[in-house]
């Protein structure tokens, strides 16, 4: 019988009520990066006026109870009452979407929050809020509750100076977590400072045990972010080079420095706002880039009149770069900013390379060559590395390729309903194979150690059986030729032992991954099993506990008076096959941690030191957190 559906049916949400109803679709998400997110939106509105020359201070500070404060020295927000609407300026902007100064041109030239809907988003969001505003000597203040104006905006006393100080307690019945993480957001202000020359940060947590405080400042803006990203990393050229223009509407900056390493390091800003996944100014640099070293090389004679020119990916190895663009009408791709779409921000960002970058290496010859070396040898290990690839995707696992350790394939085709554990040594991969579910599990031992691919060209990688064989059991092949579309299993599951060199072999498979298969991380497919550390046995029954504490607690659960016997695993050889399945491998019970890339120039800066050539970072890392190790003799 068809459900009568009439006007009666159709919901119209009115105010903020849009927010509530759908909080994702204006923040992305409602865990931890949302929460994040409401954060970036109130401090984004601060940057706008040091954007605008109204402000060259921020403060923010989690407080004692959790709220977030934001403040800055800037004009303040309006108070006034608003011609159109009756009520005051810092009310519209507070309750309403779509309402700022960032649409008409007049109270800002240059900002980050596109939509409009930033600050009113967060009062959304919030269970509590309250807004100070000093200007022409007055304090203003008006407070809200779920997005409520909890009466006018009101004049609560004298005040020196101007600027705007917001205060916001996050509602806990809408989000899922209200626990902000300090090092995330100061990495975010460390980035604002950088690209914001001569913009002070001030950072506080005053949650009770967790007190801390962090200022950023930069002379040196952008060029001191490459610096930064750098530090640990041996360059080609000793200092960034730096090219900036200003265009009708925009402005576009770059800095860049080469390093011995192989990997490329760019980001991306527009308005201040990172775009992670790139756009136009990404797209304008990479095209200029390739144009402007293949027309030097060649002008150079470093490149023959016969030879082939040099690709994108020649002259990308070891580069890091910064391309930061602000203009007046910033079109991002949704409300979470990831990628820009300007048109005209392509052509601006090619001219100012083309021009710029050729002029440098025209007025530093010495730099200019060893700059080209870099791609040329680049170009060489590329030509090998392809040979050594096409050596790889000749025949697919299908065909009949031996494994290490021979894949145990599953019987189920369907590549969203399958999964492949990669497994440490013969003897977990015995238990592994006979405890999964043959139907939609694969496994895959690997044999020792993989190659660590942070000191390594693609080249010399592909020379690894291991290496070969797991890419020809993913399907996806690698580099130019990578596929995510030919992925194999949907769920790539590292499984090792919880020991040291469990430890290890998962973070090169890991660095492997992050360097040369980075989509299947943003894809959500990369997944770490978590195996148990510990089995207690009293009598007939058995436990399984995945840390210290909940071995504790099972130990207390069972009572004083009970002698439990204990079992540390060093390995998953020591499990037998039921054991594995029940807890690491069967998904009704088994505990798996997602691979995810919160922050790439904190991922990448964590395996540069790890992983990478230069010694005295990672000896610096060990001696400053070796009083928190624990089971390193296990």
């Amino acid at each position: 019988m068809q459900r009568q559906y009439t006007a009666e049916n159709i919901t119209v949400l009115e105010g903020l009520d849009p927010v509530k109803k759908r909080p994702g679709m204006y923040i992305g998400s409602t865990d931890i990066r949302g929460l994040h997110h409401l954060v970036y939106e109130v401090v984004d509105n601060s940057v706008d006026e040091a954007l605008a020359g109204e402000a060259d201070r921020i403060d923010i500070t989690i407080e004692p109870n959790g709220a977030v404060t934001v403040q800055d020295n800037g004009r303040g927000i309006p108070v006034d009452i608003h011609p159109d609407k009756g009520v005051s300026a810092l009310e519209l902007v507070m309750t309403v979407l779509h309402a700022g100064g960032k649409f008409g041109g007049e109270g800002y030239k240059v900002s980050g929050g596109l939509h409009g809907v930033g600050v009113s988003v967060v009062n959304a969001l919030s269970r509590w809020m309250a807004v100070e505003v000093r200007r022409d000597g007055k304090l203003y203040r008006q407070e809200y509750a779920h997005g409520i104006p909890q009466g006018s905006v009101a004049v609560v006393g004298d005040a020196e100076g101007h600027g705007t100080r917001t205060s916001f307690l996050v509602d806990r019945a809408i989000m899922e977590t209200d626990d902000y993480d300090y090092d995330v957001l100061a990495q975010r202000f460390r980035e604002m400072a950088y690209l914001n020359r001569g913009l002070w940060f001030t950072f506080r947590d005053e949650r009770p045990g967790r007190e801390r405080e962090r200022s950023f400042y930069f002379d040196g803006g952008i060029v001191s972010f490459v610096r930064h990203m750098n530090r640990n990393r041996a360059v080609i050229i000793p200092t960034p080079i730096y090219i900036a223009k200003e265009f009708e509407g925009a402005s576009v900056e770059v800095a860049m420095q080469y390093c011995e390493d192989y990997s490329e390091l760019i980001s991306t800003f527009a308005n201040n706002i990172n775009t992670p996944d790139g756009g136009t100014h990404l797209t304008g640099f990479r095209s200029a880039l390739t144009n402007t070293i293949n027309k030097y090389a060649r002008k150079n004679g470093q490149i023959g009149e016969k030879e082939p020119n040099l690709t994108g990916e020649d002259v990308r190895e070891g580069l890091t770069a910064i391309i930061s663009v602000k203009l007046t009408n910033p079109q991002f791709e949704g409300q979470t900013k990831a990628k820009l779409g300007n048109a005209e921000v392509r052509t601006y960002t090619e001219m100012l390379v083309n021009d710029g970058l050729f002029a440098y290496l025209e007025e530093n010859p010495t730099e200019g060559r060893k700059i080209v070396e870099k791609c040329l040898t680049a170009s060489r290990a590329r030509e090998a590395a392809r040979k050594a690839r096409d050596l790889v995707t000749r025949k697919s696992a299908l065909e009949g390729v031996s494994l290490p350790g021979k894949l145990a394939d599953c019987s189920e085709r369907d590549p969203s309903k399958t999964e492949i554990y990669i497994v440490e040594g013969d003897s977990a991969g015995g238990s592994a194979k006979q405890g999964r579910d043959r139907g939609f599990q694969a496994i895959l031992p690997l044999r020792g150690k993989i190659i660590n691919v942070e000191k390594a060209r693609l080249d010399k990688i592909l020379g690894f059986d291991a290496i070969k064989m797991l890419i020809t059991a993913l399907g996806t092949s690698i580099g130019d030729r990578f596929s995510i579309e030919k992925l194999r299993y949907h769920r790539i599951i590292i499984m090792t032992d919880a020991d040291v060199d469990g430890a290890h072999i998962r973070t090169l498979l890991l660095t492997f991954f992050f360097r040369h298969l980075p989509e299947l991380i943003e894809a959500g497919h990369l997944y770490i099993a978590q195996p148990p550390l510990y089995r207690v046995q009293h009598g007939k029954t058995v436990r399984y506990a995945y840390n210290e504490a909940e071995r504790e607690a099972i130990i207390a659960e069972l009572g004083p008076d009970k002698k439990a016997n204990v079992q540390r695993y060093k390995g998953l050889g020591e499990m037998n096959p039921e054991q594995l399945w029940s807890t690491t491998m069967d998904p009704a019970h088994r505990v798996l941690l997602q691979a995810k890339v919160n922050n790439q120039l904190d991922a990448h800066e964590v395996f540069d030191m790890l992983m990478g050539s230069n010694v005295p970072p990672r000896k610096k890392f060990i001696e400053t957190h070796a009083k928190n190790v624990k089971n390193l003799d296990i």
